[in-house]
């Protein structure tokens, strides 16, 4: 079972109207040859940085990949969280295709600072 997850935080900047939320996706990948290969591709292409950076802020996306490549995981800086729900339920129209092939589920998790 391949499971992936992405991760948002919410930070309301001072001022108000610039709101950064991060969350943790975790996407779990269908099991078959090169799936995690043609999704990372299409994650790291130009078509798919053009989608996340409408999203999220692509500088600030932490990845990790399980060892066998069965899910990756990804912190990210969002700041169109209506948006991140489709793009990670796989209705955004562009990243749709990718989605259906590649991915099984994905866990999104709202993140909150822990002070030590």
């Amino acid at each position: 079972m391949r499971l992936a997850i992405i991760f948002t935080t919410l930070i309301i900047k001072q001022g108000g109207d610039n709101m950064e939320k991060e969350m943790l996706a975790i996407a779990k990948l269908k099991s078959g040859e090169g799936k995690f290969e043609k999704f990372m591709g299409f994650m790291q292409s130009d078509e798919g940085m053009a989608v996340r950076k409408t999203i999220a802020h692509v500088e600030k996306t932490v990845p990790a990949i399980a060892p066998d490549k069965s899910y990756v995981m990804f912190k990210v800086s969002v700041h169109n969280e209506e948006e991140m729900k489709k793009f990670a339920s796989g209705n955004n129209p562009i990243a749709k295709p990718i989605f259906d092939e590649c991915i099984e589920v994905v866990q999104m998790y709202e993140l909150s600072k822990v002070n030590l």
